[in-house]
């Protein structure tokens, strides 16, 4: 990533024909309002105020991200919230030195033009909707899902449910502390196991609240999971591990595999 902004990986490649002007002039717009996004966090001061929560982690004595993950951004290309939020992925990767080759995206909403125009910044997808059953298989990541549904967290830590993967976990996304507060504890506990029995382990920072994105990052909050409490959790909460189904979750907010045909990306579904 250039200082001044990004740019599209694999730039002098040339697509020929009226199409491949249109696709390209279409990546070229997308990357220009990203740039704007990206200028506007800096400029209004919101990324200066948050990078004291993105690396609390690291002075928390978390391990410092290797890869990253990232559910739920939406259709960024016409939508300015998604648009921000992407920006604001893009220089957390920066400022904690994750390369964007090494950060993969899912989410079904994505155009094939996204999809593209994802590729084209150096990003990667995930082929297929994991329903966020993502292990992180022993190296530390950076999960990003900002507004994503309850169900998507549960079933996070569920994949992860053992001391020395969480602690290898930073969660940026809907503040757990919210949901303690909004949710009955029974309904919390019955539908959302795995977020309740987490909560006495988990260290929590808010972003700052800024009257330009109240609707964009309301909510939202670094999580990170230390050893050290992790360790203090009761024995017994680590030995039940039955995987969520969420039988009687009413409002369940999430995107099944069997809610999309092919459950593939768009990269995925057009090869």
């Amino acid at each position: 990533m250039a200082a001044g902004g990004w740019h599209m990986a694999g730039g002098g490649r040339r697509r020929r024909g009226r199409a491949g002007g249109e696709a390209a002039a279409e990546g070229g717009a997308v990357l220009r309002r990203l740039r704007e996004a990206r200028d506007d966090l800096l400029s209004s001061g919101f990324w200066a105020a948050s990078a004291g929560a993105v690396r609390a982690p690291l002075g928390g004595g978390a391990e410092p991200p290797a890869l990253c993950v990232c559910y739920g951004l939406g259709r960024f290309s016409g939508c300015p919230a998604a648009r921000h939020q992407l920006a604001f992925l893009l220089l957390l990767l920066e400022e904690l030195g994750v390369p964007p080759g090494r950060c993969s995206l899912f989410d079904p909403a994505f155009s094939a033009q996204e999809a593209a125009a994802l590729g084209e910044l150096g990003l990667r997808l995930l082929p297929d909707n994991e329903e966020g059953k993502h292990g992180i298989e022993g190296s530390a990541t950076l999960f990003y899902m900002v507004h994503c549904g309850k169900a998507l967290y549960n079933n996070l830590l569920w994949r992860n449910w053992s001391e020395g993967a969480l602690s290898k976990m930073v969660i940026v996304g809907n503040s757990f502390k919210g949901m303690e507060e909004r949710l009955l504890s029974r309904i919390l506990e019955r539908d959302y196991s795995y977020i309740a029995k987490v909560l006495k382990g988990t260290e929590e920072v808010a972003l700052p609240a800024h009257p330009r994105y109240l609707d964009t990052f309301n909510d939202t909050s670094v999580h990170w999971f230390p050893l050290h409490k992790l360790k203090e959790l009761s024995p017994e909460v680590w030995d039940f591990v039955e995987e969520p189904t969420y039988q009687d979750c009413d409002d369940l907010e999430i995107i099944r595999k069997d809610d999309r045909a092919d459950g593939c990306s768009p990269v995925a579904a057009e090869s």
